[in-house]
């Protein structure tokens, strides 16, 4: 069922683009934006992975993927800058941005689901989410590995 709740969150979920897009023509960025839209944006679609998890509209090893994987980036983007006295230029991969993606089409997807229950989606949900969690993951490989060689890259001992 579509509830108000499921409303505002797909909304909110149709809106990020607009966001984007909007401060990009009328060229309205600001260093706290670059930093806090991400954050709002990734908070609200871990929520939305999270609520959804607790409804069974989305299975428990992709939130937990999904979940662990941003902990994961957010903690090693804060080790680099521990250890090398340096912040690492935050800048999202193709695969990442593919990875954002499926996962905002899983959340829609599974609102869909809920909202009209006896469509036979069951496959096409298996499928995207196999495939939000594939790129979810790799995704989360490559961002390690860009950390690890933005360290090597400066030296392995920490600066004082």
């Amino acid at each position: 069922m579509l509830t108000l709740p499921n409303f505002l969150t797909l909304l909110r979920i149709i809106a990020i683009p607009v966001y984007g897009a909007v401060a990009r023509l009328t060229n309205t960025r600001s260093d706290l934006g670059a930093v806090l839209d991400p954050m709002a944006d990734k908070l609200l679609l871990l929520s939305s992975f999270i609520v959804l998890g607790f409804t069974d509209a989305i299975p428990t090893w992709l939130v937990v993927l999904v979940v662990v994987r941003d902990v994961i980036v957010v903690c090693g983007y804060g080790a680099v800058f521990i250890v090398d006295h340096e912040w690492m230029e935050v800048a999202p991969s193709q695969l990442g941005k593919l990875s954002t993606f499926l996962q905002l089409f899983t959340v829609g997807f599974a609102l869909m689901t809920l909202a009209r229950p006896a469509l036979p989606l069951a496959t096409i949900d298996a499928i995207i989410q196999a495939a939000t969690g594939a790129v979810t993951g790799a995704s989360g490989v490559q961002y390690i590995y860009r950390g690890l060689l933005w360290h090597q890259q400066r030296g392995s001992v920490a600066k004082p």
